[in-house]
């Protein structure tokens, strides 16, 4: 399926008095994979929902291994793992510089109507998209 890597060094303020990135943050960091992996498509998460759609996160596991510290460059790997329906389904590594596994996680969203509210199935933009890459 589908993958993605994006890098970037953690801030000073996403960590806690330790040194090691704060747990919840990590969370965030899901988020900008999921955006880059929807980027690496041809599509903007903002453009998405211009366009009246947005994507609720319905389901959060995260799986600790060991810290990400201060000014270290971590790569969060997004890879879908299956063609979306009306749900969304993405798992994630978040690797250091030394290449250890800092966290396993996986997420799964609903593709929503922004006026309704109310679930409904993936774009065929996007979904044509996944199936032509």
């Amino acid at each position: 399926m589908q993958k993605n890597k994006f890098s970037f060094r953690v801030r000073y303020g996403e960590t806690d008095q330790m040194g090691v990135v704060y747990y919840g943050n990590y969370a965030q960091y899901l988020e900008i994979g999921r955006v880059e992996w929807l980027r690496s498509l041809g599509f903007s998460y903002k453009s998405m929902e211009e366009s009246g759609i947005m994507l609720p996160v319905i389901s959060l596991q995260i799986d600790f291994k060991k810290p990400a510290t201060y000014d270290e460059q971590i790569t969060v790997i997004t890879k879908l793992k299956k063609l979306p329906s009306v749900r969304i389904e993405f798992d994630f590594e978040i690797w250091n510089e030394q290449d250890q596994l800092l966290i396993s996680a996986n997420t799964v969203l609903v593709f929503m109507d922004m006026n309704t509210k109310r679930p409904i199935k993936c774009p065929d933009y996007i979904l044509d998209r996944i199936v032509s890459s």
